[in-house]
Parts: C-alpha cells; structure tokens; sequence
C-alpha cells in the first residue's frame, strides 16, 4: 500500500521492456508481504499455546491466501497509482513496475485478480474445514483491499487508512486464523492482536508522513494531513509504546506466558523509526524512517508469535 507524489497531470504509455523475474517478484512488494504472513503465524501459535495442536494443511492454506491478497493490494496501488498520474520515473517508494520496468497497466491488474481468484480458491477449502461464514468475510476483505486505492473515494486518501489496514490486516487475519483451528473466537484472541494492528497501521501512517506534502497537493485527507508532521510524529511514537504496553498488559493479565516480553529487542528498531522522521521534510530523507517501522512490525511479530511458541513449548 503506497501512495506517491503527483508530477504529471496524463498518463504516458510506458515503453515496452522484457521484464525479468525480479521485475515480477518487486511487483508483489515482498517487503511489505510480513504483514500479511505475521498475523497468521501469531494467531495460529496463540492456538498451539491454548489447545496444543494445529491443523497445519488449514495453517499454509490461510497463509497462502493472505500473502496472495496482500500481493493483490499492492498490485493494485501500483495500477491506479499509475491511472491516477501519480507514479512517474522519479517517484520515491517502492512501485514502479509500470513507469519503470516497462510492465503494461493490463497485466498488473490481470495479476492482481489471479491472486484473487487463487486466494478464492484456497478459501473455499479452508471453508469447507471450518465454516461458510469465512467466505463472506473472505470477500469483504478482498473488497476493502480493491478499495484501499481504488474506486472513486480510495481508503487509503481517508483520514481511515491506518485504521483500515490494522483492522483488516491485524484483528480479523489473526482472528481467522484462530477460528479456522478452534471453531470459535474468544475474547482473548481479540485482544492478543491489538499490538500488531496496531504496528500494521503504524506502517501506513509513517508512508502518510513521508508523503505528506505531495498527497497535501493532490486533495488527500490522510490522518498525516490532518493532525500535521510533527503531530503524526508524536502519534507514530504513541503507537509503538500502546503496543508494547499492549503487551505487557497481556503477560500480567495471564492471556499470554512472559515470553512474548522478548518482543522488547525490537524497541531500538521503533526508536530509531521515530528519530528517522525528526527534522525530515523531504520523500527521500524518510525512506529509512519508513523502512525501519515496517521493520519494527516484522521483528515484532516474528518475536510476539516465538514468545507464544515458547510459552507452549516451555
């Protein structure tokens, strides 16, 4: 999910090239792809600390699906970025298939809809071992991923992206994947995937600061917008201390063992996120700012879902 400054008021059809596989692989965004696989791995290891066992053909089919529909959303943000006028060759972010590579707009989006419709297929197996309602929830969630940056009002030009992807990407993926393994949802589940929807949306907000000035220009209401640089800063840097709070809350409460606190060795990663955005007003100046929060949600993640895999195993 990336958003770029506008620079040119047509659409220029790019020059045809030969892409490489690599070209094919940077279309999917596999930086951002941890958002996708974390919340699966997360909700299902919180399942092996409460019952001890696992589905794992339903494990790798969810996380199948989840990775193919993030890959999706990112194929889409780079054809309407592209439609919109917003990508060029000298945008700063992580598109560019089409400006850049020679990738033609019809192919990604082709792209983006296979994902769908192997995703849907992946969906229907994991309904028919778990429950039919998941296919509703299925779709809305590849409905909101087509209307994060596309349709006429995209979420992801609201005051609500942030919002939207942590909701999306941290409470129900996390959700689903317990519920696929049990059959039900608890209470608890819920509240152990506030730290990564949170982290998620963390990622989206330090993308709004960095374009900032350019979605300011294009008639954008991101929350960046709204609140100012230095305010997105501040609320950034609250995000990340919720969500290690968050986090100790949940060993003292006894939702998860003391393991998860193994989380704290990504603080100097969300730190250094924060101090990366201080004094900055430039795209480029902010990439490793940017970087390093995207970062942060993965080590996090990877660390919140070990500590549960240790409080089961130890």
């Amino acid at each position: 999910m990336q958003t770029n400054v506008q620079t040119k008021s047509s659409v220029i059809e790019p020059s045809p090239k030969k892409p490489s596989w690599r070209v094919w692989w940077n279309l999917t965004r596999p930086h951002t792809l941890t958002a996708a696989f974390v919340p699966v791995f997360i909700g299902t290891a919180y399942t092996l600390q409460k019952f001890g066992k696992i589905h794992v053909a339903l494990f790798l089919m969810m996380l199948l699906a989840s990775l193919l529909i993030q890959a999706a959303t990112n194929m889409f943000n780079e054809y309407f970025d592209y439609k919109r006028g917003l990508d060029h060759e000298g945008s700063v972010g992580i598109g560019g298939a089409i400006v850049r590579e020679g990738v033609k707009p019809k192919t990604v989006l082709y792209l983006a809809y296979s994902c769908f419709g192997i995703a849907i297929l992946l969906g229907v197996y994991i309904c028919i071992n778990s429950s039919w309602w998941l296919a509703a929830i299925g779709l809305v969630c590849m409905l909101v991923a087509y209307l994060y940056t596309g349709g006429p009002v995209p979420i992801a030009y609201t005051p609500f992206g942030e919002l939207t992807a942590g909701l999306f990407m941290g409470v129900i993926i996390i959700g689903i994947s317990f519920f696929i393994q049990t059959g039900t949802v608890t209470d608890d589940i819920i509240l152990i995937s506030v730290p990564s929807s949170i982290l998620i949306g963390a990622i989206l907000l330090a993308n709004n600061i960095r374009d900032l000035d350019g979605d300011k220009e294009n008639g954008r209401k991101t929350m960046a917008i709204l609140v100012g640089r230095k305010n997105a800063i501040l609320v950034l840097a609250g995000m990340f201390i919720v969500a290690y709070l968050w986090t100790i809350g949940l060993v003292i409460s006894g939702i998860a063992s003391a393991w998860v606190l193994i989380t704290a060795l990504s603080i100097p990663k969300a730190t250094g996120a924060v101090q990366g955005f201080h004094g900055k007003t430039q795209p480029v100046e902010m990439m490793p700012a940017m970087a390093a929060t995207a970062k942060t949600n993965t080590i996090f993640g990877f660390l919140f879902a070990l500590g549960l895999l240790l409080g089961y195993l130890l």
